[in-house]
């Protein structure tokens, strides 16, 4: 219908018509929220299968840290292993993903300190040169190593001890 049509129509012709419009829309609407509701269960129980494997895959991840699977940073620094630190996955000891360094930053990087200065290494070999050299992981009296978590702002300080690095191309 033309709005030039619907102009002609009388008040008691238009209500009628906006009735029958909403009679006849209310079983699509019916069947439109049993549809919703069919998919948000689908929809739920898939985010529960996600949780479910991410859990065992920390789980996992946790286990093969305890059982000596994978280096922590200092072990890494110390060993002297070239590359880039973006080569590597880095996780906490609870099991949770960390990046190293600033939040935002394009690369990763670990922070030396000789005690009055501090110096950015942005790959293992300048890591394993600084600390060869004396240098310790963290800025001047603040030990440790700048760890973010990915997609975010928050980022604290944790001892190169409690942080465990994979090759990135590993399967957690």
């Amino acid at each position: 219908m033309v709005a030039d049509d619907l102009g002609a129509l009388d008040d008691g012709e238009l209500a009628r018509r906006i009735d029958e419009a909403q009679e006849r829309m209310r079983p699509v609407e019916h069947q439109l929220a049993a549809l919703r509701t069919q998919r948000d269960q689908l929809l739920t129980e898939r985010r529960r299968r996600e949780r479910a494997a991410h859990r065992q895959t920390r789980a996992g991840l946790k286990a093969a840290m305890k059982d000596g699977q994978f280096p922590t940073v200092a072990e890494l620094v110390a060993t002297g292993n070239s590359g880039a630190l973006d080569d590597y996955a880095y996780n906490l000891k609870t099991g949770g993903e960390v990046r190293l360094g600033f939040p935002g930053a394009r690369s990763q990087t670990l922070t030396f300190t000789d005690g009055a200065q501090a110096v950015q290494a942005g790959d293992l070999t300048r890591a394993g040169e600084l600390y060869a050299a004396g240098w310790e992981l963290g800025s001047p009296g603040r030990p440790g190593v700048r760890v973010h978590f990915p997609g975010t702002r928050q980022e604290r300080l944790v001892s190169p001890e409690e942080i465990y690095a994979r090759r990135a191309d590993e399967a957690p």
